[in-house]
């Protein structure tokens, strides 16, 4: 079904015109399963934190005036009230000469305006000596200080992490609108797939593709749901890719998209709907035989059968669409310079990716070497890879010794 081949440029281009989807809603989840979510709103704190002025240290609340001049041979000499605790309403007032034992984390009683911390004090009966001195609001954590009442704290598009959901328990919330997850329907094809758990026969090889894809999903914000391994068969492949349609937002499906006599999954997706399948091929390596399609307004992104490249194109054209419908920013790719050890070849005509591995090397020089593919179906050359080095498709080779740009497929190094 290949008609001429678009260049990747062009294929990102078309996607970004075609797939511009959008987020698909929001709905509220409790704060206890927000984990990872992304916030659908911005959330402005109701109250200030702390509500109220707290001690930071274990001491004795005072009058700050009452310290001045406190030192070592001459300290300040108070009496004591009694002693304030966490979680409960100061009864005590602090007037001059005056003190209350107070601990880390209780409200300051009226009247202090200060700290002293335990260590440097001495109490004897009802009499507290001071041997340094302390100035207003010393070891006081004030109302607000850490969030204002009518402070916007969170936005909306931040990933829900410990540290913001711990910030939302803080205002009080049980509850908080996200938006929600995109459904992805993952399966795969080929006479020649079994599914992992089940006895592999003669000539077949287990589903990597769902699994790694599937992941790579999760990864992304998406919400994976593995439909299993359907046949080289017509009416079968469009039984499945109907009830995928209907049950997810997207779908990512794997091999069947080459020109083989049974390769026929971009002809069964064009006919499912408008407006159809967009790409059909595209001038890359690996993965020229990828297809993309919008059926209604569900995107579809028919991925090569071979691991490396369905993985490939997957971060390379399907992320960033996944992320957007979950609300996430696209994340921003990871790159690093490395001189190259090898020259690296490109395929002619079209924009190659040359999976890369970084090293050091006797002169701590951060260098790149081209991992070994074997066979196109290798999915551990994946496993093995730091990155990509990108050729372009006007680009014969990379020199060795010449400075590339790797794209990290697995965070800084």
């Amino acid at each position: 079904m290949f008609r001429r081949l678009m260049t990747f440029e062009e294929a990102k281009q078309v996607i970004n015109e075609q797939l511009n989807l959008g987020v698909l809603g929001e709905e509220e989840t409790p704060l206890l399963e927000a984990y990872n979510r992304v916030l659908g709103e911005n959330v402005v704190s109701a109250l200030d934190i702390p509500p109220f002025n707290r001690s930071t240290v274990d001491g004795y609340a005072v009058k700050a005036e009452d310290t001045f001049g406190a030192e070592e041979n001459q300290p300040a000499k108070l009496a004591t009230l009694g002693m304030v605790s966490v979680g409960e309403q100061p009864k005590i007032r602090v007037g001059k000469g005056e003190t209350a034992e107070i601990v880390t984390g209780a409200p300051i009683p009226e009247g202090a305006d200060a700290v002293v911390m335990v260590e440097d004090t001495d109490k004897t009966g009802f009499e507290l000596r001071v041997f340094r001195a302390v100035t207003r609001d010393e070891n006081v954590m004030k109302r607000g200080a850490d969030i204002k009442k009518g402070e916007t704290v969170l936005k909306a598009g931040q990933v829900l992490g410990a540290s913001e959901i711990g910030v939302l328990a803080a205002l009080g919330l049980t509850k908080v609108q996200v938006f929600k997850v995109p459904v992805v329907a993952v399966l795969s094809t080929g006479a020649e797939v079994t599914e992992p758990g089940k006895e592999l026969p003669d000539g077949k090889i287990y589903d990597i593709n769902a699994y790694s894809l599937s992941t790579a999903v999760r990864e992304s914000g998406g919400k994976p749901v593995y439909l299993g391994v359907v046949p080289d068969d017509k009416a079968e492949l469009r039984k499945a890719l109907k009830h995928a349609l209907a049950s997810a937002d997207m779908v990512l499906t794997s091999g069947g998209v080459s020109v083989g006599p049974k390769d026929f999954t971009p002809q069964i997706v064009n006919s499912l709907g408008e407006p159809g399948v967009f790409i059909s091929g595209i001038a890359v390596k690996p993965g020229k035989p990828t297809t993309v399609a919008l059926i209604g307004k569900k995107p579809v992104f028919s991925l090569p059968g071979h691991p490396t490249s369905a993985l490939l194109q997957f971060h390379l054209l399907a992320r960033p669409i996944l992320q957007l419908m979950s609300g996430r920013s696209a994340t921003e790719v990871k790159t690093v310079k490395a001189l190259a050890v090898a020259r690296m070849f490109s395929a002619k005509g079209r924009r190659t990716f040359v999976m890369v591995k970084l090293k050091r090397d006797k002169s701590n020089r951060r260098v790149v070497e081209s991992v070994e593919t074997g066979a196109s179906g290798a999915i551990s050359t994946l496993a093995k890879a730091d990155g990509f080095v990108e050729i372009p498709e006007n680009h014969q080779f990379i020199d060795a010794g010449e400075e590339v740009v790797v794209t990290l497929l697995k965070g800084a190094l």
